[in-house]
């Protein structure tokens, strides 16, 4: 009897041993074990063993891009307008020992240098820039937080302003402007309009000053469509050109009669 429960604490041990060594590390994780506080070579993926009862201290330090929320900032521009700005950064570590014994906690660490340098960096732009330079501003940014997190290890891949938040008053402003903006092209528009009317008018107008006939077809043709939009008397006024042949032909016949009669008393 005494034999059996030798042997089940000799298990237990053993279990317990086992337990406390064995580790699993997944495929995007890595083990930064300390040795007795020295830092080794690191473990994983998959299964590796540790020296249990505190002689190697284990951290599993995750691989894989990870998105950070940065909180909206308070920022001044150059132009002294103040608006709320709030990015997302995607960073990934590459050097796991480097995660953990050149930094306390990576995570706030990045988060906090992502904030300090979105500040800094939109506060040398003006709101203009904001509004419509979104792609360089982020490369800026990127580049930027990259350089300073490169030490402990993390890559910083992208860094995307997500949102500009303005005051009301400036919203209205930019509404107005906006506004202004969509009027000045309008009338530009309708003067342009204009010009290549009275332009192709004028073409016209120097075509029929050559032909007599284009003219007084053209007033026909006016006439008959004035006739038949309305049932009223028009007064249309008629060059005189167009009737010097039917006066003519009056005169002629007006003066025949009187020359016969001078022959006759001739």
């Amino acid at each position: 009897m005494d034999a059996v429960v030798a042997i089940v604490i000799i298990l237990l041990i053993i279990l317990v041993i086992a337990v406390s060594t064995i580790r699993i590390a997944r495929e995007y994780e890595r083990g930064v074990v300390f040795r007795l506080g020295r830092l080794i070579d690191l473990k994983g993926p998959g299964l590796f063993l540790i020296l249990p009862f505190g002689i190697d201290r284990l951290t599993k330090i995750d691989l894989r891009v990870i998105t950070l929320e940065v909180p909206p900032q308070e920022v001044i521009t150059v132009d002294n307008v103040t608006v709320r700005v709030n990015a997302v950064i995607f960073y990934q570590v590459l050097d796991a020992r480097a995660a953990v014994t050149r930094v306390f906690n990576y995570g706030v660490a990045t988060s906090q240098k992502a904030q300090t340098t979105l500040r800094a960096v939109l506060g040398q732009h003006s709101l203009d820039d904001l509004l419509a330079k979104r792609e360089s501003i982020n490369h800026d940014l990127q580049q930027i937080i990259d350089q300073q997190t490169e030490p402990w290890g993390i890559k910083v891949s992208a860094v995307e302003v997500k949102d500009v938040e303005l005051p009301q008053s400036m919203q209205r402003a930019i509404a107005r402007q906006a506004e202004a903006e969509r009027e000045k092209r309008a009338k530009v528009i309708a003067a342009e309009g204009e010009f290549q009317a009275a332009q192709t008018l004028a073409n016209a107008a120097q075509v029929i000053s050559t032909q007599p006939a284009a003219l007084a077809l053209r007033y026909m043709q006016t006439l008959l469509d004035m006739s038949s939009e309305k049932s009223s008397t028009i007064i249309f006024p008629v060059p005189i050109e167009l009737i010097k042949p039917m006066l003519g032909a009056v005169g002629a016949g007006s003066a025949a009669p009187g020359d016969d009669a001078a022959e006759e008393n001739g």
